[in-house]
């Protein structure tokens, strides 16, 4: 009972131990105060703004809404999860006791007889019944936070993982909001073409009427035949390119092509942004960029397997123990009890420098994770200033096509007038034809580049990537028994 005393104190500040490795804090890295082209002026949170509803496109809505949960990278990342999860049940279950149990029971016996010199009444049947149990537990103490920080580590990937589910979704949005944008662009340019075949049809129905009269030249005619052909070559490729953006759109929501295309043929207007995005400061990015959030959780984690890997140059301390219990029934019937408890000390001495490596390894792979964490900030704020710069000119290219086209649309109605009074040649027509028809393609390709930058830009600050994502959660039970990492004071050592 004294020695028991006695050890108590030692066991209890064994139990307790020491955290070794750097703790943890949140990098830095210095950013502009704000965009080259905007205001200084926060965003604030953008990941639940569902922009692409600034397009008032009820079917690009919908299909938002449907693909939302369906899409297969989405639900990918969304299933790494559990698996992060039992990650962290995994990485805290060696701090623990690990208790195992196991039973047996035998019989034997010996039936017949010999011609010996064995007294009379001898038996000649003999039968042994042994029953045995067995238990064992083992307990490797913590001393220098082996599982707390590898339990740190694998909360921290788990964080990772919820914010990789935010990066695909993210990417999910910007994929079926570009495609839906480009299917409607081929349908709007089909459109177009018919429009303008519609209208060199009427030219050539004009010239032959001329030459009938003896005022134009077959030659004027071949010329007229030639642009409605150019236009009837131009058709087939429109419609591929529409088929191809449709068969994707179904893709990405994760079901056959055939439940989509049908649905879209009908046409719609091309989708086009009724609002200017706000991109908010350089700083927003820190939080609302997933992948930005997802980076810095894999620098904790990897700052974590620091730890580790030093707790590994220190002794442990295992405490182990035994008992068995077996009862014999034979002739003489009887009980064995055996026990056995002392502790294990392991002291690493001579390695050949393997220990000294695993620590230099995850020295090297922390500092590798934070440059990725300052590479990844870095090129979020590329995207917003290029897709920001982007935006701002396309609406002054929109703007000045849009005052083209209505130039062009006159200058062939005039000509057609002039043409049919004799004061001009068919090729004023024909040409004019070319500007109205090239300019209406030339606007609708800078509409949809429009609504691409401005998805793009949205995409670039994190805007809706964080609706319809799982809320964290943490495994309780481990929460529990582990405990939580110290409060990050220092990062790595850079």
């Amino acid at each position: 009972m004294k020695i028991a005393k006695s050890l108590l104190p030692l066991t209890m500040l064994l139990l307790s131990g020491c955290v070794v490795g750097p703790d943890y804090r949140t990098p830095e890295t210095t950013l502009p105060g704000k965009f080259s082209e905007s205001a200084a002026n926060s965003a604030g949170d953008v990941t639940l703004n569902p922009w692409w509803e600034d397009y008032r496109d009820k079917r690009l809505n919908a299909l938002v809404a449907q693909g939302m949960n369906e899409n297969l990278t989405v639900l990918e990342a969304m299933e790494r999860i559990t698996e992060a999860q039992a990650n962290v049940v995994l990485a805290g279950s060696g701090a623990w006791p690990q208790i195992n149990a196991g039973a047996n029971a035998t019989a034997e016996g010996q039936d017949g007889s010999f011609l010996s010199k064995s007294p009379p009444g001898s038996p000649s049947h003999t039968q042994t019944k042994t029953l045995a149990a067995n238990g064992g537990a083992s307990w490797l103490l913590d001393l220098f936070g082996q599982y707390r920080r590898a339990t740190e580590s694998a909360n921290a990937s788990l964080d990772a993982t919820y914010d990789d589910v935010n990066v695909a979704r993210l990417a999910y949005l910007s994929d079926l909001t570009t495609t839906y944008i480009s299917a409607r662009f081929f349908q709007e340019s089909l459109a177009l073409d018919r429009l303008n075949l519609a209208s060199r049809r009427e030219t050539l129905k004009l010239t032959e009427d001329i030459r009938a009269a003896g005022a134009a030249s077959s030659l004027d005619v071949v010329q007229a035949e030639g642009l409605v052909n150019q236009t009837l070559a131009e058709i087939p490729p429109l419609e591929i390119g529409f088929y191809q953006a449709a068969n994707h759109l179904a893709t990405l929501l994760g079901v056959p092509a055939a439940t989509i295309t049908p649905t879209l043929i009908a046409g719609s207007g091309q989708p086009m942004p009724r609002y200017n995005a706000k991109a908010g400061v350089p700083a927003d990015l820190i939080r609302n960029r997933p992948d930005i959030r997802s980076a810095e959780r894999t620098l904790a984690a990897a700052t974590a397997q620091i730890g580790v890997a030093e707790s590994q140059l220190y002794p442990s301390l295992t405490l182990d123990g035994t008992i068995n219990a077996s009862r014999i029934v034979n002739t003489v019937t009887g009980n064995l009890t055996g026990w056995s408890f002392g502790p294990n000390l392991v002291i690493p001495i001579f390695n050949g420098g393997q220990l000294r490596a695993q620590v230099d390894i995850a020295n090297s792979q922390a500092k590798q994770q934070y440059f990725a964490w300052k590479r990844t900030v870095l090129n979020a704020v590329e995207e917003v200033e290029s897709a920001q710069a982007a935006l701002i000119r396309d609406y002054q290219t929109v703007a000045a096509l849009r005052r083209l086209v209505a130039s062009n649309e006159e200058a062939l109605s005039l000509a057609r007038e002039s043409y049919r009074g004799g004061a001009s040649t068919i090729l004023d027509v024909l040409d004019s034809e070319r500007n109205v028809a090239n300019s209406r393609l030339t606007l609708a390709a800078s509409i949809r580049t429009l609504a691409t930058d401005y998805a793009q830009l949205n995409v670039a600050i994190g805007g809706g990537s964080a609706i319809e994502t799982p809320v964290p959660t943490r495994a309780p039970r481990v929460a529990q028994i582990v405990g939580k990492a110290p409060v990050a004071k220092a990062p790595f050592t850079q």
